[in-house]
């Protein structure tokens, strides 16, 4: 993706490809500060706000809207329009009674999916450590962390967090069987079932051969594999993922 410097904004065109907006509707776009996501991979409430969902029609209105609290991230109202949103975060517009999941389409790029149900989301365990007591902190992919008492989560599972309680209703694990979206690689945006993970002792990266809904099977990293159910999606996707 786009590197991107130190300034608070830059121009449109020289966004990272994953936002999904037009380089002649706004010369100048808002750079994502740093927050849960990294800045190449997310987008900025300026950018849901004012150029996705249309709220603003420009950048004073899109402001008012986010400086009042009018939009939730996971349940919890954000007021900076610099505030980074990304993978699977649930976006709520309580006035209108909207909400949204992001997900990524295949083309690599960061879509608002409407939604019904806006009290869970799915997050990835990217890292665990154990704390003070013994307990141990799972580390997910949206920057949140949470302490378990028991250590029956691994590494690329995927888990149910009520929100905005953070509460674990369910696991996913990454295990053959289980339905994963890709997010990542030539394949990023496709649905399908894991068919098997190739673990490698070298310093080569795992990876997991999935069956899309064509029964097609294609390999893809380890790392790309995001779970969003058992045998069966716990989630609504975009019709390309399906």
């Amino acid at each position: 993706m786009a590197k991107m410097g130190s300034r608070k904004h830059l121009k449109t065109f020289k966004a990272p490809k994953s936002w999904p907006i037009h380089p002649k509707e706004h010369t100048w776009t808002v750079k994502p500060q740093a927050g849960p996501h990294a800045i190449e991979e997310s987008l900025t409430l300026m950018v849901v706000v004012r150029d996705i969902l249309a709220l603003g029609d420009n950048s004073r209105e899109a402001k008012r809207i986010i400086n009042t609290g009018n939009v939730l991230i996971d349940g919890t109202p954000r007021k900076d329009y610099k505030f980074p949103v990304g993978l699977m975060d649930i976006i709520t517009i309580p006035k209108t009674g909207e909400s949204y999941r992001v997900l990524l389409d295949n083309k690599n790029r960061l879509t608002l999916n409407p939604i019904d149900d806006n009290s869970f989301k799915l997050s990835k365990i990217v890292g665990k450590t154990t704390i003070k007591g013994g307990k141990t902190q799972l580390n997910l992919h949206d920057g949140r962390n949470v302490i378990v008492d028991e250590d029956d989560y691994k590494v690329g599972d995927v888990i149910n967090l009520k929100i905005p309680e953070q509460e674990i209703a369910e696991a996913y694990p990454l295990k053959e069987g289980a339905t994963v979206l890709v997010t990542g690689g030539k394949h990023t945006g496709e649905l399908g079932n894991v068919k098997e993970i190739i673990v490698n002792d070298s310093s080569k990266p795992n990876t997991v051969i999935i069956e899309n809904g064509s029964k097609d099977n294609f390999l893809t990293l380890k790392d790309y594999a995001f779970v969003v159910g058992e045998d069966k999606p716990v989630i609504s996707l975009l019709e390309v993922n399906q």
